[in-house]
């Protein structure tokens, strides 16, 4: 649908916005709980074979013939596999990265539509004259705090603690969260350090300095000897000789490692804005343009319900009032995120 402001603002068809946060790798390494600061061990990752039993569905001819599924059963299903685990002696495991905040969220790195330009400047600048950041940045502090990009390293851990350092020269802060004790769910914690964690991202993301640089280490309690989960490689080219791997885990110069992309999902996993999430059982999402959740094969945001980032964006950008804050917080989410919002000028 063409709208009066896109006739008279005219379409931008290279737009992109640059990520506002950027999360290092995150690198693991194996500690005991009362030595956790003083001595660590990066972890590697080790290459297991086992062998396997059938255990996938059966198409009918084996369902049909019970000789020939003992034939297949006979037939030892081998795989060889990466696997990650902390030492004899150790039982926490230490995750340890930096994260990079920007200012200029409101100056797009391409667009080549001068008016969309003005239009969409003018717009984020009374955003963050209104706002300031302040709610996503207290969301992605949250996210921080409780140390959800542990992702399932977090599940069944007995303590989780989470240690933040300002790296900016001159301006020095560190805090310590008791990650198991912020909610995954909700982001309205009352906790001052968060509070203060989140005056900081906002200051960055606002403009009031210039940029944030965080180190972030936590520790895990997850047990003696327990299994570890590092980000797990997506191999397109089969004919190189570790696609002969069933799993291949990601490590940098042998040290186990955790994709930043992977971190960066976690941070900004802050939307609980998209339909009827009082209604489901999902949590917050991932800002996403279509509320993409890959592992459930659901989009949240679908554009037949006008809930998706490029349809409210191409409004907001416009100067077009949206329904509530709530769907201008989602929009600038998006654009913290950053990528490529172009226009196709053939429609």
């Amino acid at each position: 649908m063409v709208t009066n402001a896109t006739q008279t603002i005219g379409k931008a068809s290279v737009l992109a916005f640059e990520k506002k946060l950027v999360p290092s790798d995150g690198y693991m390494s194996g500690t005991t709980w009362d030595n956790r600061l003083a001595h660590t061990t990066p972890l590697a990752l080790i290459e297991k074979s086992v062998r396997g039993t059938i255990s996938n569905r059966l198409n009918k001819a084996l369902k049909d013939d019970p000789a020939k599924l003992d034939a297949k059963v006979e037939s030892p299903n081998l795989q060889t596999v990466d696997v990650c685990a902390l030492g004899q002696e150790q039982d926490t495991l230490k995750l340890v990265f930096t994260l990079k905040v920007l200012s200029g969220v409101e100056r797009p790195s391409a667009c080549n539509n001068a008016g969309f330009n003005l239009s969409y400047t003018s717009v984020a600048k009374a955003y963050i004259a209104k706002h300031g950041f302040t709610e996503l940045a207290k969301r992605y502090a949250t996210n921080i705090a409780n140390a959800r990009f542990l992702w399932r390293n977090r599940v069944g851990a007995e303590k989780i603690e989470v240690h933040v350092k300002v790296l900016n020269k001159g301006s020095e802060t560190s805090w310590i969260f008791d990650a198991a004790q912020i909610p995954l769910r909700s982001f309205d914690s009352s906790d001052n350090k968060i509070s203060e964690l989140a005056v900081r991202i906002a200051n960055a993301l606002s403009g009031q300095d210039s940029f944030l640089m965080l180190e972030i280490n936590a520790y895990a309690q997850i047990g003696k000897s327990q299994e570890v989960y590092p980000s797990e490689e997506l191999v397109l080219d089969k004919s190189n000789s570790k696609s002969k791997k069933s799993k291949i885990l990601y490590a940098v110069n042998g040290n186990a490692a955790m994709h930043s992309q992977k971190i960066g999902n976690a941070l900004r996993s802050i939307d609980t804005w998209y339909p009827n999430y009082e209604d489901l059982d999902t949590g917050p999402i991932a800002i996403e343009p279509f509320g993409a959740v890959t592992n459930l094969g659901v989009a949240y945001r679908k554009p037949k319900d006008k809930a998706d980032f490029y349809t409210l964006f191409d409004k907001y950008a416009r100067g077009e009032a949206l329904a509530n804050e709530n769907e201008e917080h989602y929009v600038m989410a998006a654009l913290v995120r950053g990528g490529v919002f172009g226009e196709s000028d053939k429609e």
